[in-house]
């Protein structure tokens, strides 16, 4: 069975060879060696730096560049081979192709991306391994807004990725699922304001409701683009509505501007026959019943250290297991600071609880960050060999 087959009968709740797994991503550099890989992200800001100084250390130069390059299909490959490529090695069966939230203007460590968002590299001092962070939003203010480049599902690059990444599924001969990344409402939004900015805009009704209605056309327009270009099996959406304490918005507010789109891709994705997974850290309790309703097929990550106790994927399993598929839990901070017999223990009990019947992806509650340790993230892995297979053994 290859993973494409794989992942598409564990969302329709059936059982497959074994339980399908995924990650956001892994941002580790001793997970990467022990695969033999290199962290690529330290060889994007060695390109980046090179390029720059190419350029004559003039950002305006270097932006004219980058994108020039972004136009060569190989520079395309070379970006995206690495990222499925460890993902393989590492035996995940989803790879998420970001055809979105792409560079606008290039600068000396990073970018504006096409959202608004400043975005740069940063080294952890332990280890001098990079990372992306987001660092803030370029827009004050609704006039900003209207004055700041709009998006365009169009622009060529979107589909020369989504060609390129397909063409790399066929190369591996259906060892790994390339799911198409669009963007979601919320988090591109308030992050290219900022969370000050965004709150202010929240009380002016009329823009706000512009501002989301232009984000959430632009995902939709970018899911039909995707069916167009031929796409039969998944989309998915990354669009972060809480953190560990709750909500970023009020719930009404999510029904009001973002729910009724996510609605729409569904409907829309549901149509031509492509399932919808959804990423969205933080504790969405109060909204998740609306978004199982609007027609998400698969969630990710149910993070399990946030404040809410309801907030449990068992629990949740036990009221909508039979309408949605569920992509987590294993919390990184497990992993990153339990000991070995703590990740197998409740790697064990997620596969034995949730896996049964179908409707179960493997992953941590997040991603695997720098922090994981690397005979964690192996005894993860184990424990999903081990005992992922189908027929489930339920036995302690």
């Amino acid at each position: 069975m290859d993973a494409r087959e794989r992942v598409l009968k564990t969302i329709d709740h059936e059982e497959p060879d074994r339980i399908p797994s995924f990650e956001t991503s892994v941002d580790n550099v001793k997970v990467c060696e022990h695969y033999g890989e290199k962290y690529f992200i330290n060889e994007v800001v060695k390109m980046q730096r090179f390029c720059y100084n190419l350029c004559f250390r003039s950002e305006k130069i270097l932006n004219k560049f980058m994108h020039y390059m972004t136009k060569k299909d190989f520079a395309i490959k070379r970006g995206i081979e690495p990222w499925i490529k460890i993902y393989n090695k590492i035996g995940y069966d989803i790879y998420t192709a970001a055809l979105c939230h792409h560079p606008l203007t290039f600068k000396k460590d990073g970018w504006i991306d096409e959202f608004g968002r400043r975005m740069t590299f940063k080294r952890n001092p332990s280890d001098s391994m990079a990372l992306l962070y987001y660092i803030g939003g370029v827009l004050k203010d609704f006039e900003d807004y209207q004055e700041f480049p709009p998006l365009d599902p169009d622009d060529s690059l979107r589909k020369r990725m989504y060609k390129v990444s397909k063409e790399i599924e066929q190369e591996l001969k259906g060892e790994i699922f390339v799911v198409p990344f669009i963007n979601g409402i919320m988090e591109a939004t308030w992050e290219s304001f900022g969370i000050e900015n965004f709150s202010k805009l929240l009380s002016r009704r009329k823009e706000i409701k512009s501002i989301f209605d232009d984000r959430g056309s632009f995902a939709l327009e970018l899911a039909k683009r995707v069916i167009e270009w031929g796409e039969t099996g998944a989309l998915y959406m990354t669009d972060d509505y809480g953190y560990k304490m709750g909500l970023f918005m009020s719930p009404k507010n999510y029904r009001t501007y973002v729910i009724p789109w996510v609605q729409r891709i569904c409907k829309t994705a549901h149509k031509a026959g492509l399932k919808v997974i959804l990423h969205s850290c933080g504790d969405i309790y109060q909204i998740f019943e609306d978004l199982v309703n609007a027609g998400i097929d698969m969630i990710n990550p149910i993070e399990a250290t946030t404040a809410n106790p309801d907030y449990d994927i068992f629990k949740l399993h036990e009221k909508f297991g039979d309408k949605l598929t569920f992509c987590g839990n294993l919390s990184p901070q497990m992993l990153a600071t339990g000991t070995t017999s703590e990740v197998e223990s409740y790697a064990k009990r997620l596969i034995q609880e949730l896996g049964p019947g179908g409707g179960y992806v493997f992953s941590s509650g997040h991603s695997i960050n720098p922090a994981v340790k690397l005979e964690n993230f192996l005894a993860m892995r184990n424990i999903l060999n081990k005992f992922g297979n189908y027929p489930i053994k339920t036995n302690k």
